[in-house]
């Protein structure tokens, strides 16, 4: 069987269309298909890994029987975790429907294994602790702002953590989706993990009362350095502290919070540590919901990271 190297949908022009037309069809088939760009990434690189173990196990690749399917999850189990198992399955999944196939996730003896990998191994995630605003304040004021390396740094941290950014969101921002009043600025952005559509999506910011910590400020201040209106509004800074066009790319945040904020920390701590801190401070739902863009409360509960048993207990509230 040839090997494919990109996931690509298989279309054939059987209704005697145009060329151009059928072009088309194959292109919106493509971008339906496809998903996210990230998520597209993720999938070729998992799939890569698939077709190599499939051919060092001479395994057919496609059509994945559901035999094939449980002994490869089983070699995974040994080194992976359930939410990366899932994620390979996911990507072997797409590579099927995207040849019109099924895949036999169904399958009684293969659901066997996959329930066995779970009680054996447990299904719990890593997650990106939150920090405290003691913490972040402190890190603020530490960060040398004269520099453009500075700056640019402390205003991604803000934007990130004031606005719940996912690290993709933040590079993806452009001076011209920032729209400033005098109440503080709204950002908005075309699309996110959780809006594929291009559909408006808005996040609101204010001043602090504190210029240090006010990501209006340094928002502004970072801008006029700038000197484009228009194109990315985060961007690499060379040798020599000098400004260049080039955008970030989202392991630059990933580094960057580890910079300043230890290794313990990554990227999605700014997301996970806006809604902590938010709802010890009594922010309901709905109201994280709106910066966060989260669709579910669920969401906020798994995103809350509150370790001190003592913080946003109920059992301080019983009267006694």
């Amino acid at each position: 069987m040839k090997e494919q190297t990109q996931i690509e949908p298989i279309y054939n022009n059987k209704v005697g269309i145009s060329e151009p037309l059928a072009n088309k069809v194959a292109n919106y088939a493509r971008k339906g298909l496809d998903g996210a760009a990230n998520t597209k990434r993720a999938y070729q690189t998992d799939l890569k890994y698939y077709r190599s173990w499939c051919a060092e196990t001479s395994q057919v690749e496609m059509p994945a029987t559901a035999a094939t399917l449980a002994a490869y999850v089983s070699h995974l189990a040994d080194t992976h975790k359930w939410a990366s198992i899932n994620r390979k399955l996911s990507a072997i999944r797409k590579l099927h429907e995207l040849n019109n196939l099924d895949l036999p996730t169904k399958d009684r003896a293969f659901r066997a294994v996959m329930e066995g990998i779970k009680r054996t191994n447990g299904v719990r995630q890593k997650q990106a602790p939150a920090f405290k605003m003691k913490e972040l304040k402190n890190i603020l004021r530490g960060i040398d702002t004269t520099t453009n390396a500075g700056l640019r740094d402390k205003c991604l941290i803000l934007l990130g953590f004031a606005g719940a950014y996912r690290r993709s969101e933040l590079v993806s921002l452009n001076i011209e989706d920032v729209h400033f009043s005098d109440d503080g600025a709204i950002i908005s952005l075309s699309k996110s993990k959780t809006n594929q559509y291009g559909e408006a999506e808005e996040k609101a910011f204010f001043f602090s009362p504190e210029a240090d910590f006010c990501p209006i400020r340094t928002l502004k201040n970072w801008i006029s350095r700038l000197e484009n209106s228009t194109g990315p509004l985060f961007v690499r800074v060379r040798k020599g502290d000098k400004i260049t066009d080039e955008r970030l790319n989202d392991m630059t945040v990933y580094e960057t919070v580890k910079k300043y904020f230890g290794e313990r920390y990554s990227a999605h701590s700014l997301r996970a540590s806006f809604i902590t801190i938010a709802k010890i401070n009594g922010a309901d739902d709905s109201e994280i919901m709106r910066q966060s863009k989260h669709k579910t409360s669920l969401m906020i509960q798994r995103y809350t990271r509150i370790e001190d048993i003592k913080e946003h207990n109920a059992a301080t509230k019983l009267g006694l």
